[in-house]
């Protein structure tokens, strides 16, 4: 594009048209999408499914209980606990409530009253349809066992779909606390940033529309099957299409105000900034759009669903920044940064003659230059020593998985349930595992199973029958005949371990070395079986997708820079970034949020998030000190490129932290942790690593660092001499006089 003159007319379908098609266009778009947010519970789903590892054994092994099940249930389990031992008249109260909770859910029948051991505690087994609404009934049935115990007890309802339902109900903030928390710091931040009063709000609607479109989008690929949608991919969604958004237009208005300086016209300001700006951030969006998708490759389900559904988020955010915003200014001009116009700037002044690059600069990033260009050797390893010695931590990272009754970190029915279950019955009862043998070798794998230790009890399951606990026999209608399904049956065991334990885990390593050794087709499933294979295929996709990014983000930005060597060492500085983030995480997971563990899907989710994040701002910075570098030399262009993005860079930072730091509202261990981890981990590679590491790296490597390009060729720049001799402390008065 060529640089209009200041008195240049511009065509009326391009300085109102278009902006004004461009603005309705949108309008549309956010009617439509608006509406959507209210429905994405319709298709949405936050059951076991959603989070399977999907080729696993106790994936396979649910299958197979599917086909013995006459409907889609899934077990509630409802305690009532005593301080003292059950009275006989107790008892009767409680056998009673069995024909109260029959009534009430109308659906299978109700196993129990079962009694502890220990005679304080009796348990019941309610199966609930999973394709109903799992929350209203499990409240429903803790309304009726609380009003019908007998006076003086404790009551819980638990089990899967207790649980089920206090997640859902820790989900519930997503779609409205959430989305305020996030567009209420990014308005404040922007404020605080611009000073301006139409501009936040400009570059807020980008945000909330491009959210709407992402809105729009997912639910439509959701509503044909071509996705899965749970409360986490879906939380995550809203955060990243507000970061990304406002990031993306937070460097459009950097280039659009840097172009209201040299002309009056604002469609030419708008279309030069535009110019200026669609590399970088196409280029940054591609990046994530590409990084996000490789989770494509993970076998976990939840790990899938996520990279479609933020991919869809960013690529809407990306084309919101290129097209709605670039229209809003158009027609705002420089009303939009009203009080703080910019003003025209003379031409003689537009473009100063650079000999140190820190000429017209001032404040912080001026001393920040003068920094990195008198001790860039000293400033980059310092930078790199304290990155390392922060990823120290990640030693102490203790990501193997949590066990379900800690993943809610608020108060939960369902997980007092558990401890009382703990207390009075075997720890795993409610939730045990299930076998999947072959008919003909049924007693023999049923032996294995019970010989097993810390298996507790075994027995085999009736033709249609739910999950059951022990002394199932003593239980009056309980089921007797051995169901078969293609020639299979299925065995419970119930555990002396809570199903969520480490301890229940290693017991079910122990069983299917055990049953396998009778019936090498034998499947060992149910909640601990579940867990286990989400730990193990987590570890096994932090291998497999982590190099896959790596190699994307690296093509990515060699094709950008037009370089190997500077590719490469951005993509170091940011794995480096993410294990310092990382390592400080743990220490803080560990010794100050006093967390049990983490998900063992949170170190690859913060890998993505943190390197595709990471990667966009080192994105805007070396994107402009390559354009600057051409005009006046490597040196000169890293100082220049630093002081013109600092700001805008910094700012995007902050903005971004500030969003994700915003899922720490919604009470989910998981996203608590995610939200800290990107927060902190966006703040530490913007401050240190984008800063200072990576212009102090480039400056003492000079002009190399755009091997093998055309950038490094000696005879390329007038001002190669000056790079190779080096740039001591900058003289600008000396360098003014000569």
């Amino acid at each position: 594009m060529k640089q209009r003159h200041p008195g240049t007319r511009v065509p009326f379908w391009l300085r109102w048209l278009v902006p004004v098609l461009l603005v309705i266009a949108w309008l549309a778009i956010a009617g439509v999408g608006r509406p959507t947010f209210g429905r994405l519970d319709e298709v949405s789903s936050n059951d076991q499914a959603s989070f399977l590892p999907a080729g696993a054994e106790a994936t396979e092994a649910q299958d197979w209980q599917a086909k013995f099940r006459d409907s889609d249930e899934i077990p509630a389990v409802v305690v009532v606990e005593s301080g003292s031992a059950f009275s006989l008249a107790q008892l009767g109260e409680a056998a009673a409530l069995k024909g109260k909770l029959e009534e009430l859910q109308a659906g299978s029948a109700v196993i129990g009253p079962i009694p502890s051991e220990d005679g304080k505690a009796v348990q019941f087994v309610v199966p609930i349809s999973s394709s109903g609404e799992v929350k209203e009934i499990v409240q429903e049935l803790r309304d009726e066992v609380q009003a019908a115990a007998p006076e003086g007890m404790q009551t819980f309802v638990t089990g899967p779909a207790g649980l089920s339902a206090d997640l859902v109900s820790a989900f519930a903030g997503i779609d409205g606390i959430l989305l305020l928390v996030a567009l209420a710091a990014v308005f404040v931040i922007l404020l605080i940033v611009y000073r301006s009063l139409l501009l936040p709000v400009a570059v807020l609607f980008t945000s909330v529309f491009a959210l709407c479109a992402a809105i729009l989008l997912v639910f439509g690929m959701a509503k044909l099957g071509w996705i899965q949608l749970n409360g986490q991919s879906q939380g995550i969604l809203s955060i990243l299409v507000i970061g990304a958004a406002t990031d993306y237009a937070l460097l459009y208005v950097a280039r659009f105000r840097e172009a209201l300086t040299h002309t009056t016209n604002r469609t030419a300001a708008v279309l030069t900034a535009w110019k200026a700006s669609f590399e970088p951030i196409l280029a940054s969006g591609a990046t994530v759009i590409i990084a996000l998708l490789c989770l494509l490759f993970s076998d976990l389900n939840s790990n899938k669903a996520l990279g479609p559904v933020a991919a869809a988020g960013i690529l809407c955010s990306l084309f919101a920044a290129l097209t709605l915003l670039p229209a809003l200014m158009s027609m705002l001009g420089r009303a939009a940064f009203w009080p703080f116009r910019p003003k025209l700037v003379p031409a003689t002044e537009r473009e100063p003659q650079l000999v140190t690059g820190l000429e017209g600069q001032k404040g912080l990033w001026r001393a920040t230059g003068s920094l990195v260009s008198r001790r860039p050797r000293t400033v980059w390893v310092a930078s790199v020593l304290l990155l390392l010695a922060a990823s120290a931590g990640i030693l102490q990272l203790k990501a193997n998985g949590v066990p379900q009754t800690d993943v809610i970190l608020t108060a939960s029915n369902a997980v007092d349930g558990q401890d009382a279950l703990a207390r009075h019955f075997d720890a795993g009862s409610g939730s045990p595992v299930v076998i999947v043998a072959d008919e003909a070798k049924a007693q023999e794998v049923l032996a294995n199973t019970k010989a097993t230790s810390g298996v507790g009890d075994a027995y085999l399951l009736a033709d249609g029958s739910v999950p059951i606990t022990s002394n199932a026999s003593a239980v009056p209608g309980a089921p007797t005949a051995p169901g078969v399904r293609d020639g299979k049956v299925l065995i419970n065991a119930t555990l002396n371990y809570a199903a969520d334990s480490s301890e229940a885990e290693n017991v079910v390593l122990k069983l299917r070395e055990n049953v396998k050794t009778v019936d090498g087709g034998a499947l060992v499933g149910g909640v601990t079986a579940t867990a286990l294979d989400t730990n193990t295929t987590a570890q096994r996709d932090l291998v497999t997708i982590i190099p896959v990014v790596l190699a994307v983000i690296l093509v990515i930005l060699m094709l950008l820079l037009r370089s190997v060597l500077a590719p490469v060492l951005l993509v170091a500085s940011v794995v480096l970034s993410y294990a310092a983030a990382m390592g400080v995480s743990a220490l803080v997971f560990n010794h100050i949020l006093g967390f049990p563990g983490a998900d063992a899907t949170v170190p690859l989710f913060g890998f993505v998030f943190l390197v595709a994040l990471g990667v966009d701002y080192n994105i805007f910075l070396m994107s402009r000190v390559r354009e600057e570098s051409l005009k006046h030399g490597t040196r000169p262009g890293i100082l220049r490129g630093l002081g013109v993005t600092g700001g805008v860079i910094t700012s995007a930072g902050v903005v971004l932290a500030a969003t994700f730091a915003a899922l720490g509202v919604i009470p989910i261990m998981f996203l608590v942790q995610l939200a800290f981890i990107v927060a902190f981990g966006v703040l530490l590679d913007t401050v240190l690593v984008r800063s200072l590491l990576v212009p102090a790296l480039s400056y003492d490597l000079g002009r190399r660092i755009w091997w093998p390009g055309k950038l490094a060729a000696a005879d390329h720049e007038a001002a190669a001499r000056r790079d190779d001799a080096g740039s001591p402390e900058p003289d600008l008065e000396g360098a003014t006089r000569r």
